[in-house]
């Protein structure tokens, strides 16, 4: 197993792919945060000189950047989740994964070995994340806006969680159609349009089947953090304010962080498991 991993990691640093994904990580996650956060900026700003919100909550305690952060690591995940799908379909496409099943002992030992290798490839696309949404973040937004130490932390680890598992159910998915653009057009379509689609089309009609969806699992990740960051500071919370603030931070279904991370590694799970059976009966050539 040790040289199959050292191999995946050779495969990787080798070619242009791993760069050519985590500038735009960096970059997206840095542009998404500076609108956000000057949004977020704005909307605080906006509540803060509205008496009637003024005179309920002490809006001053508000941390309005959480959702930006969020919604930006929400975004890039894209990457991290294109850099895995192309694990498997890219081998498939280019012919390379004849010589990878050869040298192997078996097909299994193959795919948990890119899972550890590309674990770890996660981890760094979740680390560059988080900073350029950091970055964007602390440009754009007011000081007293931003999260403490504590809910910035909170949001860095579910955000380099939410990375790695988007990395790891990509794998999957690109084992299944082992064609690396259909690969990339399938995961982007399905996290930017259908799940999207699906929670404008009935609005709050399926908030909790929304929440058990791979998008809507992942974006609860973050989102469940992000919300609590944001009420900790209320003691009267509406089922209107409440219902307002799952929108804002673009996890209407969301239950627990936690809860949305087991339900996504599910998913992931059964992606792998997907991925491991057309492995299995593929022929090579």
């Amino acid at each position: 197993m040790g040289n199959l991993i050292k191999a995946e990691f050779r495969k990787v640093i080798t070619t242009h792919l791993w760069w050519a994904l985590l500038i735009p990580t960096f970059a997206v996650g840095l542009l998404f945060a500076l609108v956000t956060g000057a949004m977020g900026d704005a909307l605080g700003a906006g509540f803060a000189e509205a008496p009637d919100v003024a005179g309920r909550f002490d809006t001053g305690e508000w941390e309005w950047s959480v959702f930006g952060f969020a919604r930006s690591i929400n975004i890039a995940t894209l990457m991290p989740l294109v850099f895995g799908g192309c694990a498997l379909s890219g081998e498939y496409s280019q012919r390379t994964i004849t010589l990878t099943f050869l040298t192997a002992p078996n097909r299994t030992m193959v795919l948990a070995a890119k899972a550890i290798t590309y674990l770890v490839w996660g981890a760094l696309y979740g680390v560059v994340t988080v900073i350029g949404v950091s970055i964007g973040l602390g440009i754009s937004v007011d000081s007293g806006r931003l999260p403490d130490a504590s809910g910035w932390l909170a949001m860095a680890g579910v955000g380099v969680l939410a990375c790695v598992l988007m990395t790891l159910f990509g794998i999957g998915i690109g084992a299944l159609i082992r064609n690396t653009a259909g690969t990339a057009l399938t995961l982007v379509l399905y996290f930017l349009l259908v799940e999207n689609g699906l929670a404008l089309a009935f609005l709050n009609d399926l908030p909790s089947m929304i929440g058990a969806l791979p998008n809507g699992a992942i974006n609860g990740l973050t989102g469940s953090v992000a919300i609590d960051i944001f009420l900790s500071n209320t003691t009267a919370v509406s089922d209107v304010l409440e219902s307002a603030v799952h929108w804002f931070a673009g996890a209407p279904g969301a239950i627990t962080w936690w809860a949305s991370a087991l339900i996504f590694l599910g998913w992931t799970a059964l992606s792998f498991g997907g991925g491991w059976l057309a492995s299995r009966k593929s022929d090579i050539t």
